[in-house]
């Protein structure tokens, strides 16, 4: 099977105060804030939900495709998916534009301040997902807006079931929105602050939204995950990690296991648990594609925490 991936490329620009907000920060001033941090660390990751997804699918085993737009900016990152075997036929280059980029600042507390510039993100619904043949599986990840939208219809119109995954993007969505999502969606996963904030706007509890989809998935960081489905809740404990780093792109490494499991055809349980390996792995290594652990490593991996071989 082939998965479409429908979302963002990104640079994440992440930088260090090698002091705390607070104590630059007067309260009393915030009417007229006027404030310098001096960043003498700086790196910039490879990110976006769409180049995270299908960079662990890679590693899984499988051939995805990614459906993204990207700026005048994007040479290093466009060498990176060549580097990586990933297709880029469906990358699309926006003259004049910047590539989606954040701008982290984290402090001594890890605090952090975040600029997000979506660039060529805005553009996403130039892309068509009929110009992507053989696809099987898609997911609708977080994008521009209106590319968003288009996407998820686009999918039902090629008859390709989808994975609902709004992120950080589902405050740009009215309720009326969202259950328009539901309904065209086969599946649909969020965190639980996402999952609080759906049942807020679209005035439905979780029990009430899961009717909508075949199943809904609700992660919960260290507690694990929650998977509704076939009429059942399936709970899906977390794994340990071998370190805790990093929870930049630990999401998307959940959803490749989750889409890596649709497409094989394995149960919730079982699908559950190689997302939340993939997410383990991810947290031990900072940013969103750096961890390199090969496919029989993570088999390894999954047999020490499930007592069992995926694959």
């Amino acid at each position: 099977m082939t998965t479409l991936i429908c979302g963002s490329i990104a640079y994440d620009n992440i930088m260090v105060f090698h002091d705390r907000f607070k104590n630059h920060i007067l309260p009393e001033q915030i009417h007229i804030l006027n404030v310098a941090f001096l960043v003498p660390e700086m790196r910039r990751e490879f990110g976006g939900c769409a180049g995270n997804i299908a960079y662990n699918l890679k590693l899984l085993g499988d051939e995805p495709l990614i459906m993204a737009t990207v700026g005048d900016d994007a040479d290093a990152y466009l060498v990176r998916l060549d580097d990586l075997g990933l297709s880029r036929a469906h990358v699309r280059r926006i003259a004049g534009s910047f590539t989606a980029q954040a701008f982290i600042t984290t402090d001594l507390d890890d605090n952090q301040i975040t600029a997000f510039h979506p660039g060529a993100m805005s553009y996403s619904h130039l892309n068509k997902v009929a110009d992507a043949k053989g696809a099987t599986l898609g997911i609708v990840a977080p994008d521009g807006r209106e590319g968003m939208l288009k996407h998820a219809h686009d999918l039902v119109a090629a008859g390709i079931p989808f994975i609902f995954d709004p992120g950080q993007g589902l405050p740009m969505f009215s309720g009326d929105d969202l259950m328009a999502f539901m309904k065209l969606a086969k599946y649909a996963c969020f965190n639980d602050y996402e999952a609080k904030l759906l049942s807020d706007r679209t005035g439905r509890s979780i029990e009430r939204l899961v009717d909508e989809v075949d199943a809904l998935i609700v992660t919960r960081g260290s507690e694990g995950s929650l998977i509704y489905a076939d009429g059942k809740c399936h709970e899906i404990p977390c794994v340990q990690a071998e370190n805790v780093i990093d929870p930049t792109g630990c999401g998307d490494a959940y959803r490749s296991g989750l889409l890596y499991g649709i497409s094989r055809g394995w149960d919730w349980v079982k699908t559950g648990q190689m997302a939340a390996l993939m997410g383990a792995i991810k947290i031990a290594h900072r940013g969103g594609q750096n961890h390199r652990p090969t496919r029989h490593e993570i088999a390894q991996r999954y047999e020490q925490a499930f007592g069992e071989s995926p694959w």
